[in-house]
């Protein structure tokens, strides 16, 4: 192909210059397009995905084994009726520890957790009139200044327990940094 000749005042490139810009012009249209296209799947793909996640994390909160609020706290606690009326419903932790001395060093079993309830001290009649405690018990738990609490229905041989309540670790969901009047708990 030929060029044609240069004028003084005008570009080198000039007389192709013209063509390109219909062409790019024609492409950058086509790319614009395209570009609008892909946009608007990849939104659709994000809502879509945004959903999904929502239908998810809504599912986990009624599946069985999440136990995140006191109300399912409160209707696994053995005689939930008595429980929460008397007293208060729980989660009971059974692990053990054993203690090496020489070397020195701790081993924790794996914790078993089940549902348990922790009475109020002046409720113990509950107890008492079903014939789960004796004198010596009441007597015992009493001088310590403790309560009793239990696992497994009253009704089945449940375990009971005298316990008391530790506050000296003190409750960090409610004693947050910076706090002027920390709730205090409740005393059973």
């Amino acid at each position: 192909m030929k060029r044609p000749p240069r004028s003084k005042n005008s570009y080198p490139y000039d007389n192709y210059s013209e063509p390109n810009n219909r062409k790019s012009g024609k492409s950058s249209s086509l790319l614009g397009g395209i570009n609008y296209t892909l946009a608007a799947i990849c939104a659709g793909i994000f809502i879509l995905g945004i959903g999904v996640g929502i239908a998810l994390s809504t599912g986990q909160a009624t599946n069985g084994p999440n136990v995140a609020s006191r109300e399912v706290i409160d209707r696994s606690a053995p005689n939930p009726e008595i429980c929460v009326q008397f007293g208060a419903s729980a989660i009971v932790s059974d692990l053990r520890v054993f203690i090496t001395l020489n070397p020195f060093n701790v081993y924790v079993t794996q914790p078993n957790m089940k549902p348990g309830c922790v009475l109020r001290k002046n409720n113990w009649s509950i107890l008492e009139q079903q014939k789960l405690i004796t004198d010596e018990q009441v007597r015992e738990c009493k001088n310590r200044m403790n309560t009793f609490g239990f696992t497994g229905t009253l009704e089945s041989s449940p375990k009971i327990e005298c316990i008391y309540q530790n506050d000296s670790a003190g409750n960090l969901f409610l004693n947050r940094p910076g706090t002027i009047d920390p709730t205090p708990t409740e005393k059973f």
